[in-house]
């Protein structure tokens, strides 16, 4: 089968280029070796009426106005601003963490702990904060989601958080926060609106089955599409345990509970799907609905969701990116 262009996964990039050429009047065709469009943004509804994210929770934010529009031209948005907390010596606490716990904790004449120009996530982190608040929120945290010392990481790392001196509660600043109302797999499913999308098709395992006559656009692992000639990238992805309360109408008061410390188990986060319903759909439902998430290395490609930060892995990337 041939086509002007040809789009190999149906994830979000993979659809915002297919959209883009079927909007521009391009031949465009989707196939995605899923049995679901999406990609990892996919989301699926409980037998309890609940719905969870497949693949872990998509909180969506933006400061773009234009982004904003775009978005909403597939399906609204309910406003979502979600709230962390880390278990953290038997309580719970704010995440990213806030000044006023460390002055609590630390002392009102706190210091970071690390001066100078950070060569790895571990100084990148201590240049924020003292150690002691670096040791019960940062480091084990990320020690199990990576599986390595946190000094072999990149410092670039350490830009996902913030210590917050206003003692913001949300998880994000963003201006524009939100979930889609009908969920991410109808919202997908309105951005490939009449373009021809395939599942079930492994691209790779039969290249000569579908070909590009102009554009071939391939979102999967770039390792994996050179058949790992230059060797494997190194990617992380998640264990995830569901458990279903009947019983009880909610388990934690916030939809997101980080599990930092290693003494507290191998489990990173606990998810409450209930608390991302709107309001008014989640005082329907009876009991509630958790997923606890362990870090693994996958084995196989379709199960990778975190490319792994670090130099080596950054400049094999690069290597694989300059073939053709």
């Amino acid at each position: 089968m041939k086509v002007d262009y040809l789009v190999v996964g149906s994830g979000l990039t993979g659809a915002t280029i297919a959209r883009h050429l079927a909007d521009n009047g391009r031949e465009v065709m989707v196939i995605d070796r899923r049995a679901h469009a999406g990609g990892n943004v996919h989301d699926h509804t409980h037998t309890s009426g609940i719905r969870m994210h497949t693949y872990g929770p998509h909180y969506f934010r933006t400061n773009s106005d234009e982004l904003w529009s775009y978005v909403n031209r597939f399906g609204s948005f309910y406003r979502f601003e979600a709230q962390v907390k880390s278990w953290v010596d038997n309580a719970y606490e704010q995440w990213p963490v806030d000044e006023a716990y460390i002055r609590r904790v630390v002392g009102t004449s706190w210091q970071p702990a690390y001066q100078g120009v950070a060569r790895n996530f571990e100084e990148a982190s201590l240049a924020m904060m003292p150690r002691a608040i670096y040791e019960k929120f940062v480091k084990g945290y990320s020690e199990k989601q990576w599986g390595v010392p946190a000094s072999q990481l990149s410092a670039s790392l350490a830009k996902r958080f913030d210590v917050r001196s206003d003692d913001d509660p949300r998880f994000s600043r963003h201006k524009h926060q939100g979930l889609p109302t009908d969920g991410y797999a109808a919202w997908m499913t309105n951005m490939l609106k009449g373009i021809p999308t395939i599942l079930n098709v492994d691209y790779l395992a039969d290249r000569e089955a579908f070909q590009a006559n102009r554009l071939l656009v391939f979102t999967g692992p770039i390792d994996e599409y050179f058949g790992f000639k230059l060797g494997k990238l190194r990617y992380r992805g998640q264990s995830r345990t569901h458990q279903y309360l009947p019983n009880v109408a909610y388990a934690y008061p916030w939809p997101q509970i980080n599990n930092p410390q290693m003494h507290n188990g191998p489990h990173i986060r606990t998810l409450e799907w209930k608390h991302m319903l709107q309001p008014h759909i989640a005082e329907q439902i009876a009991g509630t609905l958790l997923t606890r998430e362990e870090t693994i290395t996958p084995t196989i490609p379709d199960h990778y969701e975190y490319p792994f930060p670090d130099a080596d892995n950054q400049a094999l990337f690069k290597s694989y990116a300059r073939l053709r």
